[in-house]
Order: structure tokens, then sequence, then C-alpha cells
């Protein structure tokens, strides 16, 4: 017959499995700022390509820079989704395999230390592509000069040398 692993194991492993789970919840928070990004860029693509047709000549120019970068953004942002939900996939493999390992008593300890790795690559490499569309976005982001009316612009208009 199937021994049961004892109470203290069975509470050990879950000591063990709080960290990824924790881990688990930052990883949702993550995701859930990334998709409301995402959300915003597509929201202003569609704007864009409203404005897009009804436009010529510098106008038209300016929306299809801008919807250049705005596609960029949803490629970089959707591909930050991808690897982050990778991410909490391998972490979610992690808590299954500290829990199969523990309790039945096998040694996959190099298998744990990998899946680990791998989790925080992946979760790396999403944020870092997260932080080249943020960048991106900043970067690409300006108001005309004229659109301002800045108080120094108005004040010499009012006050000629």
């Amino acid at each position: 017959m199937f021994d049961l692993p004892a109470v203290s194991t069975i509470a050990q492993t879950i000591q063990l499995a709080i960290a990824p789970v924790f881990l688990l919840a930052g990883i949702g928070s993550i995701l859930n700022v990334l998709a409301g990004r995402l959300a915003r860029v597509v929201d202003r693509s569609r704007v864009l390509e409203q404005l897009h047709a009804n436009s010529e000549g510098e106008e038209h120019q300016r929306y299809v820079r801008e919807l250049r970068i705005v596609d960029r953004r949803m490629r970089l942002a959707n591909a930050a989704i991808a690897l982050i939900v990778a991410s909490a996939i391998v972490v979610c493999s992690l808590v299954a395999l500290l829990f199969i390992t523990q309790l039945a008593g096998l040694a996959f300890r190099v298998a744990v230390a990998i899946a680990f790795v791998l989790g925080m690559a992946l979760l790396v490499a999403g944020l870092v592509l997260f932080l080249i569309e943020i960048n991106l976005a900043l970067s690409y982001l300006y108001v005309r000069e004229e659109l301002l009316e800045r108080e120094e612009r108005n004040w010499r208009r009012a006050h000629p040398k």
C-alpha cells in the first residue's frame, strides 16, 4: 500500500511553494499593467486610423509616423505579455514540481533549479521588452511647440525689444 507523506513534509512543501506563489501574484500585476497599456495603444491606433484617412500633407505624414510607432509598441507589448505569461507557466510548473519532488521523494533538484532560472529569465526578458516599449512611447511623445502657448513666448510678443 502507498504510504502518505507526513504532515510535516506537506507543511514544509507548502512553505517552499509560498515564494513562487507570491511571485505569481507579482506576475499577475505586471500582466495587468501590460494589458492596460496594450489596450490604450490599440485604442490610439484606431483613432489614428480614422484621422489618417481624413488627412493630407504634413498632417498625414505625422499620422503615418505615429501609426508606425504605435504598431511597434503593440508588437513589443504583445511580446512582453507572451514572455511574462510563459514565465508564469514555468513558475506554476515549478510549484507542481516542488510538490512532486517533496511528496514522492524524487531527486529533481536540478529540474527545480532550472525551472526557477528559466522562469526568472523569461520574466526579465518580458520586463526588458516592457521597458523598451515605455521608452519608445516616451521618445516619440512630444507636443508641438505652437500648441503649448508658453508664457515666455507670449511675454516676448507683448514686449518686443
